[in-house]
């Protein structure tokens, strides 16, 4: 399997964190003033993920064809028929999470409960997606840059990491149709993916469950029962999570200290805020910080 290679780039930083014969995991980032462009390829029959923590990128395939990689938003490709070359062009201040895993390897990690294009009859698809990268995802996708590993531990630690997003990425529940009938219309569905969408675009300010329902166009029934079925958590049980999740990747950065992370995302007490961070993760946003600083 290829690795990337980084050319016109003097302020930017490259690095292959895990090479195995099966799993290449890599990071981008570009400090530079300037665009900076990656040669890569996807390569036949090998999994290619793309996750864009900040800025922005463009696959280019050719001089007609291109894709845009936004921030917060992750791409994966896969081609059986043919190795595909291209740019991979990085604006400035851009952070990139990539790795690839070959087919055979992916799909032993899902023998009890195999993905749509890991069955047979799928093995011949070509397959693009793209897709919001969740929270909880950015937040192990920010640790491999914040980490600070022994050499030792390394490569244990990346494979691990490269599980979990794996894990995440394909952990989108499915709705139950049959436990809720009215998930069977597609608009009641898309209407259920716009409440979160508005809810957590206001999550310093979230509307109540009768206003939010109002906004998407639905009953309170239909939106509590259908949000829970959707994504496994009640409305405000999902906004908190996605609200301390959040506080872990402005935590990360280590720009922000506790209270204002707190006021950030919505907390007029930030006492009220410790408590549940420590209730979600086991430590308060104090220490947690703190281990951040030590790794600086």
């Amino acid at each position: 399997m290829d690795t990337l290679q980084v050319i016109n780039t003097q302020k930017s930083e490259f690095e292959t964190l895990l090479d195995r014969d099966d799993i290449i995991l890599q990071i981008a980032e570009n400090k530079d003033e300037e665009e900076i462009a990656i040669k890569s390829q996807v390569d036949r029959n090998i999994i290619h993920f793309y996750f864009c923590l900040d800025g922005s990128g463009i696959f280019a395939f050719g001089p007609h064809y291109s894709r845009v990689l936004e921030k917060q938003h992750n791409s994966f490709f896969y081609n059986p028929d043919m190795d595909l070359p291209f740019q991979l062009r990085l604006a400035p201040q851009t952070r990139i999470v990539a790795f690839s895993i070959k087919l055979e390897s992916l799909h032993k990690l899902f023998t009890h409960d195999a993905l749509p294009f890991l069955k047979p009859e799928n093995a011949k698809t070509k397959l693009y997606d793209e897709r919001e990268i969740p929270t909880n995802l950015l937040v192990v996708l920010n640790q491999i840059f914040t980490v600070n590993l022994s050499e030792s531990a390394q490569k244990l630690y990346y494979l691990g990491k490269v599980l979990e997003i794996l894990g995440l990425y394909f952990s989108e529940k499915k709705p139950d149709t049959e436990a809720c009938p009215f998930l069977k219309d597609q608009e009641t569905v898309r209407k259920i993916k716009h409440a979160k969408e508005y809810m957590l675009k206001h999550m310093d300010n979230p509307p109540g469950l009768k206003e939010l329902a109002k906004t998407a166009g639905l009953n309170e029934y239909q939106l509590k029962v259908g949000f829970k079925e959707i994504y496994g958590n009640t409305v405000f049980g999902y906004l908190l999570d996605h609200k301390l999740d959040h506080a872990r990747v402005l935590l990360d950065t280590s720009k922000f200290q506790v209270n204002e992370v707190a006021y950030q995302i919505g907390y007029a007490n930030p006492s009220h805020f410790i408590a549940a961070f420590k209730k979600k993760f086991g430590v308060t946003p104090k220490k947690y910080l703190m281990n951040i600083d030590r790794k600086v």
